[in-house]
């Protein structure tokens, strides 16, 4: 057999045995839930309800490499007023369905099979299926827990070589919360493309605002991702965008045209109901970000009780990445936890295997979140 993971082990794991079984019988708390729409946080359905309404009304398919003109410029107006301010021209946008397919189309522009992209340490799982459908090697970069994760200049250039082609940035980082809030030197140093994720940029947290990494390095060339699955707590309606500040723009805008429109992946209607959105999506984001914010507050608090738990207060996102003291095995442990009722991602599930350490999403309902995390504390104490 040949192809995407043709040789590796597809069955279900351990935890998620474990996770079935308890599910057909006595049932858990989900405290990773990243899934606004299963957490009560619904996007106005007046301005989906209009904005629709007016695609109906007007429906005409005139498609653009880079996506509907009026959607585009919505993308620029939004980057004009994050802090510090990035300057942008429609042109500079590409729609795509998602920030994963916006993945996807910048290693296939920037990458060979056998080339390597750096990526932080502790890491999504989908940046590695990525790396695996166009044969490149994810090189992992450190980021130093002591120091609230922030990335380590040292191990950046020990992983770079002649075949590195990117580096790949998450701010807020997923699932630390690290913003990154000032230029970094060994970003400058090594001179490569950046692709930084910041779709969680409008939950900050501990740090007042989440920069653009585009405005903190603006000699290079640096490939902005976003979407409205987090920001509007849409993650059904599929859209996101790829944005080149001017370096990236000059070398590599029309390849990543041609790209984007070998697939036009992005809906129309979705399309069309941008700009309404964003108009009509300031009242609600800062509904969700107080949500998102008191589930922090509540969270660290409670964990702080904890002498098994070594918690930090994240500088943004909406997820904790709490130590566990006392379990060298993260497997038990979640399977611990498992059987007495919450489930909780481990860290290696994010490619991180120092210590033990549990992914615990604060999107989650309050009530359900405060019920979760008084279980989990209690089956530390009863191990």
């Amino acid at each position: 057999m040949t192809g995407f993971l043709a040789y590796d082990d597809l069955t279900p794991n351990a935890i998620e045995l474990a996770r079935r079984r308890r599910a057909d019988g006595a049932g858990y708390i989900d405290l990773t839930s990243s899934n606004p729409t299963h957490q009560g946080l619904q996007f106005p359905q007046h301005v989906l309800r209009d904005a629709a309404d007016r695609y109906w009304a007007a429906r005409r398919y005139d498609p653009d490499p880079r996506g509907l003109l009026a959607a585009r410029r919505a993308v620029v107006h939004y980057y004009a007023q994050r802090r510090p301010a990035l300057a942008l021209l429609p042109d500079q946008i590409i729609l795509t369905a998602s920030t994963s397919e916006a993945y996807n189309l910048l290693f296939a522009l920037l990458t060979d099979p056998g080339d390597n992209v750096l990526a932080p340490a502790v890491s999504y799982p989908l940046f590695e299926y990525l790396a695996a459908v166009h044969r490149i090697e994810l090189r992992p970069y450190a980021l130093d827990e002591r120091r609230s994760w922030r990335i380590d200049p040292a191990s950046l250039h020990a992983q770079a070589d002649h075949r590195t082609r990117a580096v790949l940035v998450i701010s807020p980082h997923n699932p630390t919360g690290m913003v990154i809030q000032a230029a970094l030197p060994a970003l400058e140093a090594l001179r490569l493309p950046l692709i930084c994720d910041e779709v969680f940029a409008e939950f900050a947290y501990m740090a007042s605002h989440v920069p653009p990494i585009a405005a903190l390095h603006p000699a290079l060339p640096v490939f902005t991702l976003n979407g409205i699955s987090k920001m509007f707590a849409l993650p059904d309606m599929k859209l996101g965008w790829i944005a080149l500040n001017t370096p990236a723009h000059e070398r590599y805008a029309a390849r990543l045209e041609l790209l984007n429109d070998t697939f036009l992946s992005a809906s129309g209607l979705v399309q069309a109901m941008l700009p309404d959105l964003f108009a009509g999506a300031p009242e609600f984001i800062d509904r969700m970000r107080l949500h998102v914010h008191a589930g922090l507050d509540m969270a660290c608090e409670l964990l702080a009780q904890s002498q098994f738990l070594g918690v930090r207060r994240p500088d943004g996102g909406y997820y904790l990445f709490p130590e566990v003291y006392g379990w060298p095995d993260e497997e038990a442990l979640i399977l611990h936890l498992l059987e007495h009722g919450v489930l909780v991602h481990p860290g290696y599930f994010y490619s991180y295997e120092h210590g033990s350490h549990l992914m615990i999403s604060c999107l989650t309902a309050h009530e359900t979140l405060r019920a979760g995390l008084l279980r989990l504390i209690a089956a530390l104490e009863h191990e």
